[in-house]
C-alpha cells in the first residue's frame, strides 16, 4: 500500500500535480532534476510511497529503498559515467527540507571531502 502527505511537495510531483523534470520512473520510484542543482548532475530520486528519510523507508518498505538504490545507480550510470555522490539528508540539522524521502545524485564534478 502506498502512502501519501497531500501537502508535501514530493508527493504532488509523484502525483503529477507539480511538474518536474523527470529523468527515470520504476514501480516504487521516480527521479527529477533539482532546481537548485549543486553539480552538472543532481538529480533527486525519490520513492512513490511517503516516508520522512531514508531509515523510515528502510523500516517500512525495503523493498523501496532497494529500488531508490537501484535507480540512484542506474542514474549514475548514465548521467556520471559510474562517478558520482549519493547523499541522504536526514532531518533539520543535517539540511533536509523537504520531509519525503529522497536521495541526491551528483556527479559531472570532482566532489571535495569532507562535505558541507
Amino acid at each position: 500500500m502506498t502512502s501519501t502527505d497531500p501537502d508535501c511537495l514530493f508527493c504532488k510531483i509523484v502525483a503529477g500535480d507539480i511538474p518536474a523534470d523527470i529523468v527515470r520512473e520504476s514501480e516504487h520510484t521516480i527521479a527529477f532534476r533539482d532546481i537548485n542543482a549543486q553539480a552538472p548532475t543532481h538529480v533527486l530520486v525519490i520513492p512513490k510511497r511517503h516516508e520522512p528519510d531514508i531509515g523510515s523507508l528502510a523500516a517500512a518498505d525495503p523493498d523501496a529503498a532497494l529500488a531508490l538504490l537501484h535507480e540512484a545507480r542506474a542514474i549514475a550510470d548514465t548521467e556520471g559515467n559510474g562517478t558520482y555522490r549519493l547523499v541522504f539528508n536526514t532531518g533539520a540539522d543535517a539540511n533536509q527540507t523537504v520531509f519525503h524521502c529522497h536521495g541526491h545524485v551528483l556527479a559531472g564534478r570532482s566532489m571535495g571531502w569532507p562535505p558541507g
